[in-house]
């Protein structure tokens, strides 16, 4: 689920505890909108987590490893310059919304102490992160946006920032009693109380819309009171920070118990809101990253193997039309043993094929455009050079089937790889093949070569596994023949 305004409200909370007068002291980018701040504090260092990722932006202390690319992106620069050397001096969460607010001290390149904000809005497919100067300016965000339909909401660096407009709903959290406990009694006598409750809510979210239903265990009445005991469970900060697993796999999060699923679903319990979406999180964004980075290399991938597959197809239809060679032979043979009763013009003739046991009657089609001695000529001719053909097929049907193992498990290596160096070696690999072309004045990345995955089987031994074809025949090869030629030396 993405985060709604009571679990932002959580984690702000869990923050503050060590944000508050901590000094960034790096900052890294290590995805295309995530941003990875090093911050130190009096509790020690911690890294801090700022995702605008769709589906999965949050803000939180992380203590996952992420890789970063080989040359930061400009923005990552751009923090840089302003971010490095800040302390965060409160962190704000304006009318219960979806967004967070950091504010930064910090000095310019002149030395003097000035004031910035880095905004969080945590909104779905409108999540980003904006930095904005002491004058209310964007200095720059992650995701610009240019005339669209809200021009309002227009952000480029240089303009006013302005907060998202609000929603035409009442905030659950800003309303009174009295307010609150009306709408929850129009919200009991709809036909759909969860819904209801989304359209007149705002702070809330379907599954916690659904629970508060489900409480009421069928006695809608009662939901005016489930949502006071919601209210007074969020003012006292009683959170309880959850995952749902469904077959061991997380499947939703909250930051209360969830009831409605029955014994369908397992409740993880963490300490941390942090630690929770780490878990949530790390599985699901590094399978969407390596799925985006690997694209571009599996469909060209994917486009070498289908262009092997059509030319191994043909050449096995050319192959099948090889071992009928026989038959223009013996067709030839007849046109000779017949010539004397052949003449110029004829388009074909009937005579006993001597080659069958009952000799059959057989039509022989011919050239009339050519003599019978010229038909038979032609015929040997096109004999040979099946027979010739047949020779070069042969080999060629042999070199396309093991490029075309080549390749599916080149597509198998790129499906497994667990990280941008394993597909960097890949691409490489693609490139010393030929499979691949190196882009015109493109630079080298310099890739650290990875050793084998290491495995230790039941009986002590030592197991290694190249993580590619390259690394696979340098084990076989190279590293193996090393040390039978040791072996038998020693012997």
């Amino acid at each position: 689920m993405p985060l709604d305004a009571v679990v932002i409200h959580a984690i702000k909370e869990e923050l503050e505890k060590e944000l508050i007068g901590a000094r960034i002291d790096k900052v890294q980018m290590p995805e295309r909108d995530v941003l990875l701040l090093s911050v130190r504090g009096n509790m020690g260092n911690r890294k801090l987590l700022l995702s605008a990722n769709t589906g999965s932006a949050r803000i939180q202390f992380t203590e996952n490893v992420y890789e970063n690319p080989s040359e930061p992106p400009m923005f990552c620069m751009l923090m840089r310059k302003h971010l490095v050397g800040a302390r965060i001096q409160s962190i704000t969460q304006p009318d219960f919304d979806r967004l967070l607010v950091l504010d930064l001290s910090v000095r310019d390149e002149m030395g003097i102490l000035t004031e910035k904000k880095l905004v969080m809005e945590l909104m779905g497919r409108a999540s980003n992160i904006i930095l904005v100067d002491d004058k209310g300016n964007i200095i720059d965000c992650i995701r610009r946006a240019d005339f669209g339909e809200n021009a309002m909401r227009r952000l480029l660096p240089g303009m006013i920032y302005r907060r998202p407009l609000p929603q035409e709903k009442t905030p659950f959290f800003a309303a009174d009693d009295e307010q609150r406990t009306e709408i929850g009694r129009r919200c009991a006598l709809s036909a759909n109380p969860e819904k209801s409750i989304m359209e007149f809510f705002s702070g809330l979210s379907p599954l916690i819309s659904r629970e508060l239903v489900y409480r009421c265990h069928g006695q809608t009445e009662f939901l005016p009171e489930a949502m006071d005991a919601l209210k007074e469970s969020v003012v006292k900060s009683e959170f309880e920070p959850v995952i749902l697993m469904r077959e061991g796999n997380p499947f939703d999060f909250s930051y209360m118990r969830i009831s409605q699923y029955g014994e369908t679903m397992e409740l993880a319990e963490y300490s941390s809101f942090s630690e929770l979406l780490d878990a949530f999180f790390s599985q699901k964004d590094h399978a969407e990253s390596m799925r985006r980075k690997s694209r571009d290399l599996l469909h060209k991938t994917k486009s070498a193997r289908d262009r092997t597959q059509r030319k191994l197809n043909a050449r096995r239809q050319e192959m099948e039309k090889a071992d009928d060679r026989e038959q223009i032979r013996k067709e030839a043979d007849l046109i000779t043993a017949n010539i004397y009763k052949l003449k110029k013009g004829m388009a074909s003739f009937s005579c006993e094929d001597f080659y069958e046991p009952d000799c059959p009657e057989r039509v022989i089609l011919l050239d009339p455009l050519k003599t019978p001695q010229q038909n038979a000529a032609q015929k040997y001719k096109e004999y040979n050079k099946l027979k010739n053909a047949r020779e070069h097929l042969t080999k060629l049907i042999e070199e396309n089937t093991a490029q075309l193992d080549y390749l599916n498990s080149v597509m198998d290596e790129i499906e497994r790889a667990e990280s941008e160096r394993d597909l960097a070696e890949i691409r490489r690999e693609l490139i010393t093949t030929g499979y691949l072309r190196t882009k015109k004045n493109a630079r080298k990345e310099k890739v650290r070569a990875q050793g084998p995955l290491s495995f230790q089987s039941d009986d002590g031994f030592r197991i290694l596994v190249g993580r590619n074809n390259a690394m696979n025949d340098d084990l076989s090869i190279r590293k193996a023949g090393f040390i039978q030629r040791a072996y038998t030396a020693v012997m």
